[in-house]
């Protein structure tokens, strides 16, 4: 829906809307927030809000902490589970004090590429995640444990799926905010969990999945469970993944659509996927950025580890869903639940466009199973491998200007020394499977 500031305030005022939640998103993707007294709400409506920026990941120096939460009126929404004094959100884009955007913001930062795709003609980016979760049972404090609610798999119903009621009430508080829920499942994995909704333009897209996070961690609390969004808790077993469908639009028109191709799929299709390929690596450390996304992305357990598209196979990163017409699109499926959905976003596009700008050439769609292929038969065919590990993937994130030119120089530069603390603490532990290994054979 669309508001004015008239709107807001007069529904806060009919639906006792006591504080309101200013939301936003810091550089690794972790939901943020200033609550303020309903009172404020005209100093927020004004853009007048400031907070410290330098207690933020990613954010400012503290000798340049101010800054500024400008609210977007059409992410206006107030929370279905609090029934006492009233609590409402609005997501919030960060400025500087002389009224520049903050270079820093990630909402910011999708913004800019999305103005970039529209230089060349596109007037939108829609976008369909699908991102996965697990839920684990909670301990008397409330902790999270390590034992699953259930032991269910795809598509089944209860008693197995002992997830179905929690997963019910998630898909109830969505649609009351707001949310087009398309279909809700078990996934593959134990305790695994998918609930799917209807695509949406970019930014509203990762504004969803970030609101999706909140609403299924808090749903799940109230049913005495822990709900993640680590892209592979348990060894063994499928990791959770985002699958981004994405395809660019021309006023009306489907880009991505061309009716005469034996494939239903335009040059720009074609050039934006070889866009993907062509930087998949170097987007690796945005849309999967963290030491355990890369346990995921290994073969046999349904997720991409190789740098390919096919019309229907599901090993490739990039696979066509059957849908044509208006529904034309590409399925990026290496994305993991864990990525900043502004950057993620940012840079996939961002690789595409570069793809239709420079008029890259697709590669031949790998139709056969990636995962039974040989050494040599991966080289004949030019296949190469997403990173192994979050070292690899940042050291590729280094080298790709045009990565790093979606990203900014500000983002750039914070994200990868967050990313290289991560990367050296992982390194320098000893962890359970060294000892396990090692303690009694040396």
């Amino acid at each position: 829906m669309s508001y004015t500031k008239e709107d807001i305030l007069r529904i806060a005022q009919e639906e006792n809307v006591r504080f309101i939640r200013l939301q936003f998103t810091d550089l690794l993707g972790t939901i943020k927030n200033v609550e303020i007294p309903v009172s404020q709400l005209v100093k927020a409506l004004d853009n007048k809000m400031m907070f410290d920026g330098s207690s933020i990941e990613g954010y400012v120096r503290i000798e340049e902490s101010d800054m500024y939460l400008y609210p977007d009126l059409d992410t206006w929404v107030i929370f279905p589970w609090v029934t006492q004094d009233r609590v409402a959100r609005l997501i919030c884009d960060v400025y500087m004090p002389d009224g520049t955007p903050f270079a820093g913001d990630p909402r910011g930062i999708l913004k800019r590429v999305l103005k970039e795709a529209e230089q060349m003609g596109f007037s939108s980016m829609n976008v369909g995640p699908e991102p996965e979760f697990f839920l684990f049972k909670t301990d008397e404090k409330g902790n999270p444990t390590e034992e699953l609610n259930d032991r269910g798999g795809y598509f089944d119903l209860a008693p197995t799926d002992l997830g179905e009621n929690c997963r019910r009430e998630i898909v109830l508080t969505l649609e009351e905010m707001g949310f087009e829920i398309e279909a809700s499942h078990h996934e593959v994995a134990p305790g695994q969990h998918e609930i799917d909704f209807k695509y949406a333009d970019a930014i509203k897209a990762a504004d969803q999945i970030q609101t999706f996070k909140l609403v299924v961690k808090t749903i799940a609390r109230q049913h005495g469970l822990h709900a993640t969004f680590m892209p592979k808790p348990l060894f063994g077993v499928n990791g959770s993944g985002m699958h981004c469908h994405q395809s660019l639009f021309q006023g009306d028109e489907n880009a991505f659509y061309d009716e005469n191709d034996q494939l239903g799929l335009s040059w720009t299709a074609r050039h934006y996927m070889a866009g993907i390929l062509k930087h998949a690596r170097a987007m690796a450390a945005i849309t999967n950025p963290t030491v355990n996304s890369y346990k995921r992305l290994v073969p046999g357990y349904e997720a991409p580890s190789y740098v390919a598209w096919s019309a229907s196979n599901r090993s490739p990163m990039i696979r066509i869903p059957a849908s044509r017409g208006l529904s034309t699109r590409v399925e990026v499926r290496n994305p993991d639940p864990a990525a900043n959905p502004y950057l993620a976003l940012a840079v996939m596009l961002k690789a595409g466009l570069d793809g239709i700008k420079r008029e890259l050439s697709l590669p031949a769609p790998i139709d056969r199973n990636i995962y039974v292929m040989t050494e040599e038969e991966l080289v004949e065919e030019g296949i190469a491998s997403l990173p192994a590990d979050l070292k690899e993937a940042l050291g590729e994130l280094l080298r790709s200007e045009v990565i790093a030119d979606a990203l900014g120089d500000h983002a750039l530069a914070y994200f990868y020394e967050l990313k290289e603390i991560e990367w050296d603490m992982y390194r320098t532990q000893v962890h359970q499977w060294e000892r396990d290994q090692y303690l009694s054979l040396y």
